[in-house]
């Protein structure tokens, strides 16, 4: 109900002279966009937590989202509600997994190249690797603060975000902002382009956590990095590189990095992307008040380490001892409304682990073969659809992800995504 006062309000507000600017022209703009995706997804053989059972398992989940967005000269208000319906589960019957919003924010503009962004909004940085969006997930992902955000030259912006009281009712499943757990965060982002081949971006964060069972007592985790790009013509060289330092939840100090070198080129129709991520863990001589265990903040896996979802949640996927992951991605668009996609995952752990009794030392952990089909008959509707199968080595069971490695863990989904324009209206009011 109190999304519909407010889009009532913001209508109203095109008609009322109250945001006149010293302009010639003043633009008012009312955009109201719906989108319906639902998604049916298929696995068996492996388990994205410990407590998952491996048993197949068939689903269908649907996330129903209006976006309202508000303009004029000097200010913008958006909303993003959205409702997360799980159809069924497991035998279990049809259930509302969580009505909230996505964004909720307003934005006055302080000068012409400076404005301030206030309230629950999304934070997609870079390639989304330490800051995303979360798309993939029905959910989503956002933050509740402060945002400074500067472009002319350059682009930079300073965020402020806190967490708060969510109550009981939140599920952390399925809410944008429930999972988070630092107590304040601060980044500030920067992207520049050097010279007509060059960029370069960083990101500095700041995150301050609460020790569990006490009170006023913090810890802080910092990390600092960015990435340089290159590019000429159809190639395309990066590298990203992250390094973290503090204290993490043990009190143990963090030294761990990350670095992501990728090249990529276009041919005709077809884009290759090689790569590697490499994550940083624990070898068996550390000290017993380090980690070197990266994590990686607030960024999507899916988009760099497969499909299947594996390893996300770090360092506990990998038990402390780091990740290799050379990639290998190839795009090809048979026509202007299909492509395809190919992608190739090896995974390594960075150091050697085992378990007592067996003879499982080494580093290999499998690897993953992800294809994907991508159709857009309307500009409006998307239709995709994506296999991925992992051939796992015995190590693999240590880290609890699948219960035999002599059998192949699978993943398939359909997922389609409908986006109609409900409303568009403009009006332009000449100066006084």
């Amino acid at each position: 109900m109190r999304y519909f006062v407010l889009l009532m309000l913001f209508i109203g507000l095109l008609n009322h002279k109250s945001f006149s600017q010293p302009a010639d022209t003043l633009k008012r703009e009312l955009i109201i966009d719906f989108e319906a995706r639902p998604r049916a997804e298929y696995r068996d053989n492996f388990m994205l937590m410990a407590s998952d059972s491996v048993m197949p398992e068939f689903y269908v989940s649907q996330r129903n989202r209006l976006g309202i967005t508000y303009t004029s000269n000097r200010f913008k208000f958006h909303a993003s509600p959205q409702e997360i319906h799980v159809w069924g589960k497991s035998g279990r019957v049809s259930q509302i997994g969580s009505i909230n919003a996505f964004e909720l924010y307003i934005e006055p503009t302080i000068t012409g190249n400076l404005s301030v962004r206030v309230g629950r909004q999304a934070l997609s940085l870079d390639n989304g690797r330490i800051f995303s969006a979360a798309p993939w997930g029905q959910q989503s992902r956002a933050h509740e603060g402060i945002r400074l955000l500067y472009n002319k030259k350059l682009t930079t912006d300073l965020t402020i975000a806190f967490t708060r009281p969510y109550g009981k009712h939140f599920d952390i499943a399925y809410s944008p902002v429930a999972s988070h757990q630092y107590k304040f965060l601060f980044v500030h982002h920067l992207k520049h382009q050097l010279s007509k081949n060059f960029t370069v971006t960083t990101i500095n964060t700041l995150e301050v956590f609460e020790k569990a069972n006490l009170h006023k007592a913090y810890y802080q985790r910092i990390t600092n990095g960015g990435r340089l790009e290159y590019y000429l013509h159809t190639f395309y060289g990066t590298v990203n590189a992250y390094y973290q330092y503090g204290r993490n939840a043990s009190s143990k100090k963090i030294r761990a990095y990350y670095i992501q070198p990728e090249i990529s080129n276009t041919f005709d129709k077809t884009t290759v992307r090689l790569g590697a991520e490499i994550l940083s863990g624990n070898k068996a001589t550390i000290k017993q008040d380090v980690t070197n265990s990266f994590v990686p903040l607030y960024g999507v896996a899916w988009k760099f380490m497969g499909n299947m979802n594996l390893f996300t949640r770090f360092p506990a996927d990998v038990n402390d001892k780091g990740l290799v992951n050379p990639y290998l991605f190839a795009i090809y668009q048979v026509s202007r409304k299909l492509s395809a996609r190919a992608d190739v995952h090896l995974f390594y752990s960075q150091h050697p682990f085992g378990e007592p009794g067996k003879d499982l030392k080494g580093r290999y952990l499998g690897f993953e073969n992800d294809v994907s089909m991508n159709f857009k008959p309307a500009s409006q509707l998307e239709i995709t659809y994506g296999f991925s199968s992992t051939f796992a080595a015995k190590r693999m069971e240590l880290l609890k992800k699948v219960s035999d490695s002599t059998k192949i863990p699978v993943w398939s989904y359909l997922m389609i995504s409908f986006r109609p324009r409900l409303l568009h209206l403009k009006k332009y009011s000449a100066k006084n």
